[in-house]
């Protein structure tokens, strides 16, 4: 198994949320970018304000590494409409994957139609584009029952509305990786909540993120049949090491 080709490697902090300057922000940044050529894993998954700098990157090295961004992060509760515009402009500087914040909240207070428009609209902008797009439901703010509905809901928005030959490319994501949790309880993807997911996804694939801190664990999840790991410790865990980052 070449679990490289399993992992998005995860840069998504903010100047402010590293306690550094913008400079150096975009510094570790290119940092991230260039182990992500070296290393040739899956995907380098960056900031939208980022995503031009790794395309630019990734062509000068003549790198088949693939470009993801995060669309309404971390929360997810923006418009519809902003959420389109977010996604438009990441696919006009070149990413490849669009991963969505599904408007949890919304969920969790049962607008349910609103969840259906998004899952619609968004899916079919990056499907339209050729692009892979992944809808993140937050797991630790949601109860096992709501991870349960949320991923049902997701899969039958899109079985219902989309080809099946398409299926591969809709993925349902577990966590964001930022969101604050009570008494430091996981806050992204464990093993027994991946297996909740990969049950009601299915034939939609699952990306374990937020959380997954060993090759052993990264192993473990791949083996249950997750398709993607998103991680800020894609190099230790691709050596078969741990990593304490936090997301």
């Amino acid at each position: 198994m070449n679990i490289k080709q399993y992992l998005d490697s995860t840069y998504l902090k903010t100047a402010e949320q590293a306690g550094i300057t913008e400079q150096e922000n975009i510094l570790i940044a290119q940092e991230f970018i260039k182990e992500a050529i070296t290393q040739n894993f899956k995907l380098i998954m960056l900031r939208p304000d980022r995503v031009a700098l790794a395309r630019k990157m990734i062509q000068e090295a003549n790198s088949i590494v693939q470009i993801g961004t995060v669309i309404d992060f971390p929360e997810g509760k923006s418009s519809i409409e902003d959420k389109l515009k977010e996604a438009s402009q990441a696919i006009e500087s070149g990413a490849d994957d669009l991963d969505f914040v599904c408007n949890y909240n919304a969920f969790k207070n049962g607008n349910i139609d609103l969840i259906k428009e998004e899952i619609v609209k968004g899916t079919s902008l990056g499907l339209s584009n050729g692009k892979v797009v992944k809808w993140i439901i937050e797991v630790a703010a949601l109860t096992e029952k709501e991870i349960i509905q949320l991923c049902s809901l997701i899969k039958n928005v899109v079985v219902s509305n989309f080809e099946q030959e398409l299926f591969p490319k809709v993925f349902i994501k577990s966590s964001t990786g930022f969101y604050k949790t009570q008494n430091n309880l996981p806050n992204g993807a464990t093993i027994p909540v991946i297996k909740i997911m990969l049950d009601n996804a299915a034939p939609l694939p699952v990306k374990a993120a937020g959380g997954v801190r060993s090759y052993e664990e990264a192993i473990t999840m791949i083996e249950l049949g997750v398709k993607r790991i998103g991680t800020s410790g894609a190099l230790a865990i691709a050596n078969g090491k741990n990593t304490n980052n936090s997301y």
